[in-house]
């Protein structure tokens, strides 16, 4: 991003005129973060687009943001910083890794947006508690609670003198909408913490999303959180869709947000969905075509299009992407050149994985069934390189069978990019010869695996 930036602003120098150079459209964000360890990355909020941040040798950073996307994440392993773009903006972030919320800072042009929406997050934070918590609450004290919150940062808002009033429009709009949001998460987040699927909220709770807009666009690109809604209600008319057609729930969803009439709305979506979405899909010939034929942005086009050349090397019969030198939990390295001889079942995992922990289970039972079969069972965490000791520890505690093996770079591991990995638990089976059989094979608890191996006489 940082040359293409560079090479356009060579291009505004020699040859445009005032009115064309004032055209800006991307940020600067520069920094230092002292006592930082490994690698850090800046992220668009939708997960679209992520790189690593470069630093000098007195550790300080600069890069160039486009603003078609406003809302990025500076990662360092441990704590997030959450920062808002706009044309123009050039500021400076700094921090101590080792006292993060006392050492946080913002300077420059757009530092007062910046400070703004930390001390916000803060403030909410502190009214919240206990998120987990907050769920339980009747619906009454639910809504009482975030209402609060909404009234808190409304007058923090207006404390801050110096931020455009343009930004402040937006933001009272955001701020309802982040109230909007959390009524529409309710019902699911509820039945989650409670471990009660039979909970419903009462008929009148989401009163207030009555006759709700789902298509302003200038909402839609400044707010995540009237993104989050506009998603969840496309997402809900999609699972009608599914169930009325027995079609998948992706298919159905590019199906239904195909039809959006707000061209730059369904074009995002569609964006942001494959982009997320593609390499889980179980049907990834139909999902691109579906994608190609509504998106109408061609620069979003070409990055898909990658991102599906990637996958189809992927199919069934191709060699599959090899790692080298894994740390194996029983001693020595293990490469997958090594595995060669027998059918292996890939489990991609991380110690902090609620998804891929509740899989453990099945999968023991899996292990155990074929256990003298024509098949090896190898798990591969990608946890970072300091959680190495956590696990050890989980395998020893919770016994974890077959090959059990630490990648090399987490989620920047090649073998995890070469699979197109976006999201875990994944789970990959690979022929005696090394080829593909399935690059998303089905998790141990859907007995769907069973049938594959039998179907495979393992």
């Amino acid at each position: 991003m940082k040359k293409v930036i560079l090479i356009l602003g060579l291009i505004i120098c020699f040859s445009c005129d005032k009115k064309e150079e004032d055209k800006v459209d991307y940020a600067i964000v520069s920094g230092t973060i002292a006592n930082k360890t490994g690698v850090v990355t800046i992220n668009s909020f939708d997960r679209t687009f992520s790189e690593p941040l470069e630093f000098s040798s007195d550790g300080s950073f600069v890069d160039t943001l486009s603003t078609d996307k406003n809302s990025y994440v500076i990662f360092d392993g441990t704590n997030p910083v959450f920062i808002h773009v706009q044309p123009g903006y050039n500021f400076n972030v700094s921090y101590d890794v080792k006292d993060f919320e006392n050492t946080l800072k913002f300077s420059g042009n757009g530092a007062d947006v910046n400070t703004y929406l930390l001390e916000k997050n803060k403030n909410e934070k502190a009214l919240l508690g206990n998120r987990f918590e907050t769920y339980k609450l009747d619906e009454t004290a639910y809504k009482t609670k975030f209402k609060a919150i909404k009234a808190s940062s409304d007058s923090l808002l207006e404390t801050f003198k110096t931020i455009p009033d343009n930004f402040k429009t937006l933001e009272k709009r955001d701020l309802n909408y982040n109230y909007l949001a959390r009524l529409n998460e309710y019902e699911a987040y509820r039945r989650y913490v409670t471990k009660d699927n039979s909970f419903t909220a009462s008929d009148d709770f989401l009163k207030e999303l009555k006759d709700f807009d789902y298509l302003i666009e200038e909402d839609y690109f400044f707010s995540e959180n009237y993104k989050m809604l506009v998603t969840s209600h496309f997402r809900k008319e999609a699972e009608k869709l599914a169930k009325k057609d027995a079609i998948a729930i992706d298919i159905a969803f590019l199906k239904t947000m195909s039809k959006i009439p707000n061209e730059n709305i369904k074009n995002n979506l569609l964006f942001v969905f494959a982009s997320n979405g593609i390499s889980h899909s179980k049907d990834i010939e139909t999902f691109y075509k579906l994608y190609s034929e509504n998106s109408t942005n061609k620069e979003n086009d070409a990055l898909v299009k990658v991102q599906y050349e990637k996958l189809t090397a992927l199919s069934k019969g191709k060699p599959s992407p090899v790692f080298v030198n894994y740390r194996n939990h029983s001693g020595g390295t293990t490469s997958s050149e090594n595995l060669k001889g027998k059918y292996t079942y890939i489990d991609v995992w991380a110690t902090w994985c609620g998804p891929c922990i509740k899989e453990i289970p099945s999968l023991k039972k899996i292990e155990k069934e074929f256990h003298n079969n024509n098949i090896q069972f190898v798990s591969i965490s990608i946890d970072k390189e300091k959680d190495f000791n956590k696990w050890q520890t989980m395998v020893n505690t919770k016994a974890l069978g077959g090959i059990q093996l630490f990648a090399d770079s987490d989620w920047s591991s090649k073998f995890v990019k070469d699979y197109q990995i976006q999201g875990i638990p994944r789970f990959i089976l690979i022929d005696p010869n090394g080829n593909i059989v399935n690059a998303n094979a089905p998790r141990p608890s859907d007995p769907a695996l069973t049938d594959l191996f039998k179907k495979l006489n393992i």
